[in-house]
């Protein structure tokens, strides 16, 4: 009994009892990340009221039992980040990650996906959120892996919003670009976690809260 209440407290982040998802290579995990600078300046663009907004996304890896995730995150660039690793980083919902699962609805190409995901590993952050740039932002990440037949995008770019619901410009953004010497690429096509989650080619499959 001991060791079981042991296991339990170690794997709270997922909950003890509750049925995992069955992930598959190219498994899309979107997740409501813990407060910072960044997420908040992301949520705040991104974000909409009265729902779970996403600020980061990676791509499941699952291996023989050792789930990975392939991801681009600011502290690391495109890198591969265990599973358990990529759940604590989330909010947390009554104790567990705030971090959904969902899966093409066509999944015809997503083993091409992944592979192609992984030739971007070791590539920097995309601190400019500019495309071609040799850089990449986590869903950008996904933007550019995930292709359809014809061999154009298969999710959308829409033009790209840094402001907050009131119109402002978070301060966050205004020092980064100041900081790279950039303007701040307002309006310029560009893809983001909470509209990646909303369209209409993936499903949900399971959530981990």
């Amino acid at each position: 009994m001991r060791s079981l209440l042991y296991i339990c407290i170690l794997f709270s982040a997922v909950s003890c009892g509750r049925n995992l998802p069955d992930l598959r290579p190219g498994d899309l995990l979107f997740q409501a990340g813990k407060t910072s600078e960044m997420t908040g300046a992301i949520t705040a663009a991104t974000g909409k009221a009265r729902q779970l907004n996403y600020s980061h996304v990676g791509i499941a890896v699952p291996a023989g039992g050792a789930d990975s995730v392939l991801e681009a995150t600011s502290d690391g660039g495109v890198r591969m980040t265990a599973l358990a690793d990529f759940l604590a980083r989330a909010q947390r919902i009554e104790g567990r990650p705030a971090v959904v699962a969902m899966r093409l609805r066509d999944t015809t190409g997503v083993t091409a996906a992944v592979a192609r995901a992984a030739t971007f590993l070791g590539q920097p952050y995309d601190y400019s959120f500019r495309p071609d740039n040799g850089q990449l932002y986590c869903s950008e990440l996904v933007w550019e892996s995930y292709l359809a037949p014809d061999g154009s995008r298969l999710f959308p770019a829409r033009p790209m919003n840094f402001r907050a619901a009131d119109g402002t410009m978070p301060q966050f953004w205004v020092d980064l670009f100041a900081k790279l010497g950039e303007e701040i690429p307002e309006g310029i096509p560009g893809t983001n976690p909470n509209d990646m989650a909303h369209d209409p080619q993936l499903k949900e499959i399971a959530r981990y809260y």
